[in-house]
């Protein structure tokens, strides 16, 4: 699998990413074991994960597999920090510098290499959570930092902050997290064009339009898919429209056309798209799983892409 760097940063990531949501309450142990095995061996690096996955569950059991079969090396780890109820403003240092010292901890590492965390709180100064971050990487629990889900102005906001701060090298995110796929193109208008302005890389969360962009759900909802989950039917349910109906028809049509999967057509797209550093996917099974990493063999012909633009123009 090729690998990208970040924005205009060191750090190299596996352009398809392999994400941890459902591990610890649908994906047990021996699945995960299995995802992740399969995904290092087809070159995937980038690994990302959050403290609030399943509770804390998802990087117990990530945290199990690098202690055991899988080697520290083998990935790059990416983990989205938030701070507990109860912990005051979710951006301050004392709540961020916690939450950083419990994912370590839950993963059995000395440290990430991308600390992804909220990165706007009217509540917070930009030199405190900045101060954070610095904390963090000076301390060696930290290689690099990145925002999770800002606006395009917040992203402009912290790294202006940055750039004015007394290490700016050390300080400065060098990416963003992102919800992007053919079905959620909103970051196009502003967060895009200000990460490219920054040297800031995107990481495309989502990139199947939580499972709809598959054609699973055309004709209704398989009883083993995220849809039929109560823990996730609602997450699900919130891309099911008339307008994604007609945008999954169209990516069905182009599968058919090139002889791949709907699957494929829509990551690639997300994949491709300027300024995406990875196109991070879950999965159900090593299967499924193997299904999206096919897609690292697959590029779109230049009539197909701007078809697909046209159809999801979110205009």
């Amino acid at each position: 699998m090729l690998s990208r760097p970040v924005g205009d940063s060191g750090l190299e990531v596996s352009r398809i990413g392999l994400g941890t949501m459902t591990w610890g309450e649908d994906t047990g142990p021996a699945a995960a074991a299995e995802q992740l095995r399969a995904f290092v061996d087809t070159g995937g690096t980038l690994v990302e994960t959050a403290d609030d996955y399943g509770g804390g569950g998802a990087q117990q059991v990530l945290g199990g597999l690098l202690r055991g079969a899988f080697s520290r090396d083998d990935v790059v780890l990416a983990a989205r920090g938030t701070a507990a109820p109860g912990d005051g403003p979710r951006a301050s240092r004392g709540a961020l510098l916690r939450s950083l010292d419990t994912t370590l901890r839950r993963l059995g590492v000395e440290h990430l290499d991308l600390w992804q965390f909220p990165g706007w709180d009217p509540r917070v100064p930009q030199d405190e959570l900045l101060s954070a971050v610095q904390v963090a990487v000076y301390s060696g629990r930290v290689r690099y930092a990145g925002l999770v889900a800002p606006r395009g102005w917040q992203l402009a906001t912290v790294a202006g902050s940055a750039a004015a701060g007394p290490d700016p090298a050390v300080c400065r995110p060098v990416s963003a997290q992102v919800e992007y796929s053919l079905l959620a193109r909103e970051p196009e208008a502003e967060l895009l064009p200000a990460a490219r302005h920054h040297g800031m890389g995107v990481l495309a969360w989502a990139p199947l339009g939580r499972g709809v962009l598959t054609g699973k759900y055309t004709d209704g909802t398989p009883a083993d898919s995220r849809g039929a989950s109560a823990m996730l039917a609602s997450y699900v349910a919130a891309r099911r429209t008339g307008h994604s109906a007609r945008i999954v028809q169209s990516v069905l049509t182009a599968a058919d056309g090139l002889g791949t999967s709907p699957l494929a057509v829509a990551l690639t797209w997300v994949r491709d798209r300027t300024g995406v550093a990875s196109a991070v996917v879950g999965a159900r099974d090593a299967a499924q799983l193997r299904a999206s990493l096919a897609a690292e063999d697959l590029t779109l012909p230049a009539e197909i892409r701007t078809a697909l633009d046209d159809v999801s123009d979110p205009v």
